[in-house]
């Protein structure tokens, strides 16, 4: 029985590791960012959330065609290497080792910090402090991930429906008090002169932010029982509950506070709606809640950054395969892979720190760096699965040539949104561009010798 039967994860784990990772801190601190580059036109922003979970909802569909019909380990990278070729699997592996996860994780790991310190008050948090908190539950995170996996993936499902809660209570209440009509329809002028240019596409870069890590359940493709059926529906299944949910909580909260408002009040947006509908008391609880929800996020990137060298090492695509492909037998992982992972957390978290602390990249974060070409990248998979259909593997044209068209477009969407951006051409893309460049280059190496 091959170990694809033989996993430690079930579906319900699949689905919550999507649904935990995408679900997080997201969309309790992106709303306002959306609302800004619409002017406040809560309609547009309801546009743009769909036009992004084009991308989720199709690219899903996509990348679950390649899954039901390979057992390769490592995600997108057995992805790339069986349908594409070595070489882009190198380049894929690299630039989710060192950019994609570790960036994407340290600044989720920061928002624990930034909601942990609001949950006790302290409003106006130094970095420093909600760095330290942050980091402090990262390290608990990862021991527990490495010495006890069950225990993470059991995590992972408890976070998922405790997050769901803030997320659906706060969205069906809000709504219920809030007034939906007049938020959705222009409410000043400003709001009606958004339509009149293309600016309210940058919207899909922070709304990418908030979708974004659906793909990181991949990359435990090969500890997913039956996964050649359990991954594909997680992969469908998830991106749909997820738009339904942000949905809800958007216009909810714009319907209750006020898109102004909303704008106004930035990241304390939730803290507030809790306490107006339900008291000072309750919106504690909720608070509990949204920190609990991002911790699960920081557990699912933490859960698939620490197998990514391993999965590297397993074809040879990185130094030091050797040390890093051995499993050790008392917890089931690569050691080394696992601390490879946590120091190039490190190193992203002190680039982070830097960053935020002297206004280095602006109004951008860290994790913006990769997050929008991920998607350039994501491409080539969609391309695969288009030329599957044509040598006859794939017999629908649904799932063969529309669905990777419209992941496409999508994803195009997302690239030209994050484009808006004035430092992703002079700081993102050439970063993102050196480490996929250095990743062909070792690829070459290899298959030179």
């Amino acid at each position: 029985m091959n170990q694809s039967t033989n996993g430690r994860y079930n579906l319900i784990t699949a689905l919550a590791m999507i649904v935990g990772i995408v679900i997080g801190s997201g969309i309790f601190f992106k709303a306002d960012n959306v609302l800004k580059y619409t002017n406040g036109n809560v309609a547009l922003g309801v546009v743009v959330f769909v036009l992004a979970a084009v991308a989720i909802i199709f690219g899903s569909l996509s990348i679950a065609e390649l899954a039901k019909r390979t057992d390769a380990h490592g995600g997108l990278i057995g992805y790339a290497d069986e349908f594409v070729s070595p070489h882009f699997s190198t380049m894929i592996g690299w630039f989710q080792l060192f950019l994609y996860y570790p960036t994407l994780g340290v600044v989720v790991t920061w928002v624990v910090g930034i909601y942990t310190a609001l949950l006790f008050g302290v409003k106006e948090a130094s970095l420093e402090l909600q760095m330290g908190i942050g980091l402090t539950w990262f390290v608990i995170c990862y021991l527990f991930n490495v010495m006890a996996a069950v225990f993470a993936g059991r995590f992972q499902v408890f976070a998922t429906v405790v997050k769901l809660i803030p997320l659906f209570v706060l969205g069906v209440m809000a709504f219920v008090y809030g007034d939906p009509v007049a938020a959705l329809t222009y409410p000043n002028e400003s709001a009606r002169q958004a339509t009149q240019s293309l600016a309210w596409l940058g919207a899909i870069g922070p709304i990418a932010f908030s979708f974004d890590g659906w793909v990181v359940s991949t990359s435990i493709s090969g500890e997913i029982k039956h996964a050649k059926r359990n991954l594909p529906i997680a992969l469908v299944v998830a991106p749909i509950l997820i738009l339904l949910g942000y949905l809800l909580y958007f216009v909810g909260l714009t319907s209750y506070l006020g898109a102004a408002q909303v704008m106004a009040l930035g990241d304390e947006s939730v803290y507030v709606v809790a306490t107006q509908l339900f008291g000072e008391t309750a919106a504690k609880a909720f608070l509990v809640f949204v920190v609990i929800s991002v911790m699960g996020t920081v557990n699912g990137l933490v859960l698939g950054l620490i197998r990514l060298p391993h999965s590297l090492a397993l074809k040879s695509l990185i130094p030091f395969s050797a040390q890093l492909r051995d499993v050790s037998p008392n917890y089931q992982l690569s050691i080394g892979s696992a601390l490879l992972g946590f120091a190039l957390s490190m190193f992203w978290a002190a680039v982070h720190y830097a960053a935020m602390k002297h206004q280095l990249l602006g109004d951008m974060d860290i994790s913006e760096i990769a997050i929008v070409v991920s998607y350039l990248l994501y491409l080539v998979f969609y391309f695969a699965v288009f030329r599957l259909w044509q040598q006859g593997h794939i017999k629908s044209i649904l799932l063969g040539v529309i669905s990777p068209i419209l992941a496409a477009l999508g994803s195009l969407m997302v690239v030209f949104g994050g484009m808006q951006n004035p430092l992703f051409l002079p700081v993102c893309l050439p970063i993102c561009a050196l480490v996929l460049l250095l990743a062909y280059l070792y690829s070459r190496y290899l298959h030179s010798r």
